[in-house]
């Protein structure tokens, strides 16, 4: 599993919910998306590169993943 594409797919997901006016959906809507379109694996793999150092995840994919990270589970 390739991190790297990981990161620019949860970075892309992130500009497209950024631009809803309510900020807290749009965290709400990332981690939801994440849940329902990432297989289990891809979802480890992006939380063990944020506890790990996080280096290229975008500040709104950082908080919806840190927030709901229970969900991402």
């Amino acid at each position: 599993m390739n991190v790297d594409n990981l990161i620019t797919m949860a970075n892309q997901i992130g500009s497209f919910f950024e631009a809803m006016p309510d900020r807290e959906e749009a965290v709400s809507d990332i981690a939801g998306h994440i849940k329902r379109f990432w297989e289990p694996r891809m979802r480890r793999a992006l939380l063990g590169h944020m506890d790990a150092e996080g280096d290229g995840v975008s500040e709104i994919v950082r908080e919806a993943v840190l927030r709901h990270r229970g969900v991402l589970e």
